[in-house]
């Protein structure tokens, strides 16, 4: 269904959104909403051609290819908080800005996270299946209160911070680990923060409120679980696969938890299989986080506004990717799509938090280094906080875990004419700008693509992208054959391998660029081979 007008800027809905949504968007002068949640792909495809927008939920994937069929497009919408679905790198080296509706949700996640502690803890869903049975079983059926007891958050986000809320007005104690907060929003939140080694045995409960991330799968697994305070609550309503679900399994059969309550799982719908099925003292929602009316109508009026906002002002705030300005709109896309992939870099080379990363740029263009500094706060921070993160919260969210970022202007370096270099204050190793690990990139030709031209005191050129290892080791024959044959073993596909030597230092530098990431172990028998010092594994997308 079209209702494009002569001149007005073509909005295209490709998945259902709620009326709020249509009508605020109908609302705004100058934009045509046109309905193609019924289209097919190659349909969607010839819609785009000439829109201005695309607004979409988690069926539609905004892949390259629909990118660049959409010739005119200036925002990608997302209907929720996830952007999984859309190829951020491919958008943001188009200027498109993509935006979501971040804090819609908030509110009914931490309710339903709160929901499944109390029902853990008065065993409320055991209680009602009793009496459906006929039963009355109020004697067998005691809980525990809530009032004066402790706990523990993992992840002090959006989320985790209205958790913190609820739980100081039920009167409990709350100790909470996140290392990127600071001291004085720990205060405000009125909570203790603690190592998780400290917090895990120090709480009546424990709920998390962190990202998935292929370092953190399994999370909480079977030594966490041991540390626990016998007969522990754990709640998870963030992501599937942060717990190991066999793990959990296992300590609640054997009463070592007193119960524990789960939304999400590693993989959904619940498997028949699944050994938790069988586990008592569990509580099951299905992934019911934001499914809420109140959020489900937010999500549709936000994305809707953000939208609006963009197109009709020219108010880019929201975007996810970049605060685009509309005279800097082909330029800055690629100066930050290369400050964040080298904010991934650092943060996968980089094991303790820095206390300050200082950001240089050397170039041409006046007015981004703002939005670059954002975006090399964004490559480093993603993969440590609960999203949403973004180029608009990414400098105060860095702020509040003490994180200082600083933006220098300098003069281009050598023959690169847009050069970005970050390093981190954090006085381990050599190579190190001010006591940090110094890493440095370029953008090539007239396509500015990104290229990575110094890791430390090595000066390498490689593209940033895929999945990359990263081996320091010593300069001697045999290392590159040795790890080709432990990537050979493990069926891993090379497709480019790097090398950089400093002369009269004894070492070499090497990035090998693989199709998938690979396992622990993986990397764990590549660290051991003789002559390797150090293996890092990057993902750049």
């Amino acid at each position: 269904m079209s209702e494009s007008k002569g001149g007005d800027l073509r909005v295209i809905i490709a998945d259902p959104l709620l009326p709020d949504g249509i009508e605020t968007l109908r609302a705004a002068p100058g934009l045509a909403v046109e309905d193609h949640t019924e289209s097919d792909r190659e349909a969607l495809r010839s819609a785009l051609e000439g829109a201005s927008a695309l607004i979409v939920r988690s069926r539609t994937k905004v892949t390259p290819d629909l990118i660049e069929s959409a010739d005119r497009l200036r925002v990608v919408g997302r209907a929720g908080v996830g952007v999984d679905n859309i190829d951020i790198p491919a958008a943001t080296r188009r200027g498109i800005a993509v935006l979501n509706a971040p804090a819609a949700n908030t509110q009914s996640t931490a309710e339903l996270a709160f929901a499944l502690l109390l029902a853990a803890a008065r065993r409320i869903t055991e209680a009602d299946a009793s009496i459906r049975a006929g039963e009355w079983r109020r004697k067998e059926l005691r809980g525990i209160q809530l009032s004066g007891k402790t706990l523990g958050v993992i992840g002090l986000g959006r989320i985790g911070a209205e958790v913190v809320w609820r739980a100081r007005a039920f009167g409990m104690r709350v100790v909470a680990h996140d290392p990127f907060v600071s001291a004085e929003r720990a205060s405000d939140l009125g909570v203790e923060l603690a190592s998780l080694d400290d917090l895990l045995p120090a709480c009546h409960a424990i709920t998390v409120h962190v990202p998935l991330s292929e370092e953190n799968r399994g999370f909480i697994g079977r030594k966490e679980l041991a540390a626990m305070r016998q007969g522990s609550i754990l709640v998870n309503a963030a992501r599937g696969g942060l717990v190991d679900e066999a793990a959990l399994a296992e300590a609640l059969g054997s009463g070592h938890l007193g119960a524990a309550g789960l939304d999400v799982f590693e993989t959904e719908p619940l498997p028949a299989d699944s050994p938790l099925r069988d586990a008592p003292q569990l509580v099951f929602s299905p992934h019911l986080g934001a499914s809420t009316y109140e959020a489900q109508r937010q999500v549709s009026r936000q994305i809707a506004i953000s939208v609006r906002d963009a197109l009709v002002d020219g108010d880019y705030s929201a975007a996810l990717n970049a605060p685009f300005e509309a005279e800097d709109r082909d330029g800055a896309g690629p100066i930050m799509d290369l400050g964040y992939r080298l904010g991934r870099l650092l943060a996968g080379l980089e094991d303790a938090p820095p206390s300050r990363i200082d950001v240089r740029y050397g170039g041409p263009r006046d007015g981004v280094l703002g939005p670059l500094a954002a975006s090399v706060a964004v490559g480093f921070l993603e993969r440590r906080v609960d999203p949403p993160l973004n180029v608009v919260n990414a400098l105060s969210i860095a702020a509040e875990r003490g994180l200082e970022i600083v933006r220098v202007r300098t003069q281009a370096v050598g023959d690169y004419t847009n050069y970005v270099e970050l390093s981190a204050a954090s006085g381990r190793g050599r190579g190190r700008r001010g006591g940090g690990l110094v890493v440095g990139g370029a953008l090539m030709g007239s396509r500015m693509e990104p290229r990575i031209v110094r890791v430390g005191t090595f000066r390498i050129e490689t593209e940033p992208r895929g999945t990359c290892l990263l081996i320091r080791n010593r300069d001697q024959p045999g290392v590159i054959g040795a790890v080709g044959t432990v990537l050979g073993e493990a069926n891993a596909n090379i497709a480019e391998y790097h090398l950089a030597r400093r002369k009269g230092g004894g070492q070499s530098f090497g990035v090998v660029r693989i199709d998938e990431e690979l396992p622990a172990e993986t990397l764990r028998e590549l660290e051991h081979l003789d002559g390797i010092e150090e293996v890092r594994q990057v993902n750049f997308d």
